[in-house]
């Protein structure tokens, strides 16, 4: 089992007796679930259903002072957390960014052999492992404490690509991308059933009628691209190249124009390095839903 602390993410404290309500009215996941030991992912939206954070989130036990915690990238931490106490109004809740004193532990390709405080199945995906909240000086001990090898960072980042875990600020852009762009439906960070927040509308008919038609795509390339680079399908853009590691990448694509570049037998590419698809889903084209 392997581990990798994230330098690159923050946490945030949203406590207060109106805590729940309060973050269920504003997000895109339903907090009502969430529980300690249980972790949902969810982003906060502007009204017209742009992504401004994506976070994973559980709950502090009561035990601890109760509240939830926001894993979020931490150069969002800050902006984050001045968004969401512009929406406090009257509502009993404290919001604290705690970069400072808390981080996040990655855990995978294994189970743990205890569960410590503050720790949850990542819930995008089994196969990206677990999440640990703990104070950066403490990664190692809690690495130790459940059996896990310390790796680095960029073990881990080879490991999300492989799974298809999109990156916020490489794979998609920040207040430019809706969810279903980011594959958050997928990824189960978007509740269809739960009630009202910002943006609900947008995302809503997004899936009601079908119309998402840019996604994150699982891809293999032999060599290397940069983030950023267009993706071609001869002479036209279908999209933009994200992340990769060892020969699996992450690219935002048109998935209407990648399957008419397939059905034209033209090669899809970036840098002129040809991009294979690893699961014929991830560009199946949307289809609205049943009434």
């Amino acid at each position: 089992m392997k581990s990798a602390f994230l330098s690159d993410r923050g946490v945030i404290k949203v406590g207060g007796e109106d805590a729940r309500h309060f973050l269920n009215g504003l997000v895109t996941t339903n907090i009502e679930l969430v529980r300690p030991g249980l972790g949902r992912f969810g982003a906060l939206l502007t009204p017209q259903g742009k992504i401004i954070a994506d976070f994973l989130v559980t709950e502090i036990p009561a035990g601890h002072g109760g509240g939830f915690l926001l894993d979020c990238p931490k150069s969002l931490a800050q902006p984050l957390t001045a968004r969401l106490s512009i929406y406090k109004l009257r509502a009993k809740v404290v919001i604290e960014n705690l970069s400072d004193s808390l981080g996040v532990l990655a855990v995978w390709d294994g189970q743990p052999q205890m569960t410590p405080d503050l720790a949850f199945a990542d819930p995008r995906d089994e196969t990206l492992g677990w999440r640990i909240l703990v104070p950066a000086e403490l990664a190692e001990k809690a690495a130790a404490a459940i059996g896990a090898t310390m790796t680095s960072e960029a073990d881990y980042e080879a490991h999300r690509i492989a799974c298809g875990a999109p990156r916020g600020g490489v794979d998609f852009g920040y207040n430019d991308a809706f969810p279903h762009d980011a594959n958050m439906d997928r990824l189960h960070g978007v509740d269809f059933d739960k009630g009202c927040y910002i943006g609900q509308e947008v995302v809503s008919r997004m899936q009601h009628r079908g119309t998402a038609r840019n996604r994150i795509v699982r891809v293999g390339i032999d060599g290397d691209v940069a983030s950023g680079t267009t993706v071609m399908a001869g002479e036209k853009t279908v999209g933009t190249f994200g992340s990769s590691a060892g020969g699996h990448g992450l690219a935002l694509l048109r998935v209407d124009r990648v399957n008419d570049a397939i059905e034209s037998g033209l090669a899809v590419t970036a840098e002129g390095h040809a991009l294979t698809f690893v699961a014929p889903q991830d560009i199946a084209l949307p289809k609205k839903a049943v009434t």
